[in-house]
């Protein structure tokens, strides 16, 4: 594994001769019943961090909106604006699906 946080889009990443990344390691975030299906509002436009702290008190999880709405976020900051529709994780599993 690489040296990042289990909450970083990087953690599965592994190091290259101890120094550099390698090709990005996707974590899936996989879809669930319990998901909620919410409209991003006019606060957080082109702020996914804001979001994620608001949900899961950690503005470094702003990646799993674009990891569980890949279909919808293409760009993880730009394709976040008022009006889409995105699912999201509860943040107990999120956080058992991260090792948090």
């Amino acid at each position: 594994m690489g040296i990042y946080n289990s909450n970083s889009p990087w953690f599965a990443t592994s190091l290259v001769n101890n120094r550099y990344l390698d090709i990005l390691e996707i974590r899936p975030i996989p879809a669930s019943m319990d998901d909620k299906k919410v409209t991003i509002p006019s606060q957080y436009t082109h702020r996914p961090d804001l979001m994620a702290y608001d949900l899961y008190q950690d503005f470094k999880l702003w990646w799993v909106f674009a990891q569980r709405n890949m279909d919808v976020i293409q760009d993880p900051i730009y394709d976040f604006v008022p009006g889409v529709e995105i699912y999201i994780p509860k943040a107990a599993q999120l956080r058992q699906k991260l090792g948090l």
